[in-house]
C-alpha cells in the first residue's frame, strides 16, 4: 500500500483536532472578554498552566452542541527525518460539517498531487483524478486510531479529550505576527503512541481560530498543518462532500 495514501486515511481523521479548536477558543476568548480580573502570563509550569488547561476543557464542553460547520484554506507539510528535509506540501481547502450525529469531512488537495479525500458514514474516500481510482477505507479496521483522532472532532467535549489524551498548556508562541497558545497532546493508548506519541497545536484565541497542527510520528517524521481563511457556521454545499469523477472509475475496497 502506498505510505502516502496509508498516512491520508488517518490524517483525515486528526484533521478534526485543528478545526475543533476553533470551537473551544472562541468560547475561551468570550470568558476572557466576560472578566475583570487580569489574565495571567501563559506558563511552562505550575498552576497557572493547570488552570488555564481547565478553562479551556471547560469551554469547549460548554460550546459542544453549537458547532454546525468549518471550512479553511490548509498547507501540509510532511517533515522527512530519513533525509532530514521537508517533502513537497499538499494545499488545498478542507470541510466540516454536523450531519445529525455524524461529523463529515472532505478535502479538496490541488495538483500536481490532487485527489479528494472523504469521510462520511464511518468510510474515507480518497479519489484520484489522474488514475480515475477511488479508494475506499472501512475506519473500523483502525478502531482505535480513529476513535482517538474522531474524539477530538467538531462538538468534542474536554471531557471526551482528557479521555484519550494526557493534555498541557505549554504557553505562547508568535506564528507570523499573531500569538498564539501551545497546546501538547499526548495519546492515552500505548498502541495509539507508538505510532503518534505527540501532537501540537497553536491556537490564536483572539481570533478563535487553530492556525497550526503538528501530528509527530515515532522515528522522527511529522506532517504540519497551516490553516487560513477560517470560516465557522457557514453553509458548506452538497456538493463538496461528493466525489467528482468523469468518466469510468476503478473503485478499490480496503
Amino acid at each position: 500500500m502506498n505510505p502516502k495514501r496509508t498516512m491520508d486515511r488517518i490524517w483525515i481523521a486528526a484533521l478534526a483536532l485543528t478545526m475543533s479548536v476553533a470551537v473551544q477558543a472562541q468560547t475561551a476568548a468570550a470568558a476572557k472578554d466576560n472578566t475583570e480580573k487580569k489574565p495571567e502570563p501563559a506558563a511552562k509550569n505550575g498552576g497557572s498552566q493547570s488552570n488555564s488547561l481547565d478553562q479551556v476543557l471547560h469551554s469547549m464542553d460548554e460550546n459542544a452542541a453549537k458547532f454546525r460547520s468549518a471550512q479553511a484554506d490548509f498547507t501540509w507539510t510532511p517533515y522527512n527525518a530519513v533525509i532530514g528535509d521537508n517533502e513537497p506540501p499538499d494545499k488545498g481547502r478542507i470541510y466540516f460539517r454536523r450531519e445529525g450525529n455524524e461529523i463529515q469531512m472532505a478535502a479538496m488537495i490541488q495538483p500536481p498531487d490532487d485527489r479528494q479525500i472523504i469521510f462520511t458514514g464511518g468510510k474515507v474516500q480518497v479519489f484520484q483524478p489522474k488514475t480515475k481510482v477511488l479508494d475506499v477505507y472501512d475506519t473500523s479496521a483502525h478502531k482505535d486510531e480513529a476513535e482517538t483522532f474522531l474524539v477530538l472532532g467538531f462538538g468534542s467535549s474536554g471531557q471526551d479529550l482528557r479521555k484519550s489524551f494526557d493534555v498541557k498548556y505549554i504557553g505562547d508562541e508568535k506564528i507570523g505576527n499573531v500569538q498564539t497558545a501551545k497546546l501538547e497532546l499526548t495519546p492515552l493508548s500505548d498502541k495509539i503512541k507508538k505510532t503518534f506519541p505527540q501532537i501540537d497545536l497553536w491556537i490564536d484565541l483572539q481570533r478563535g481560530v487553530s492556525l497550526r497542527q503538528k501530528l509527530l510520528q515515532t522515528g522522527g517524521d511529522y506532517r504540519l498543518a497551516d490553516y487560513s481563511n477560517i470560516r465557522l457556521n457557514e453553509k458548506v454545499s452538497d456538493s463538496a462532500f461528493k466525489i467528482k469523477s468523469s468518466g469510468p472509475t476503478k473503485t478499490v475496497t480496503h
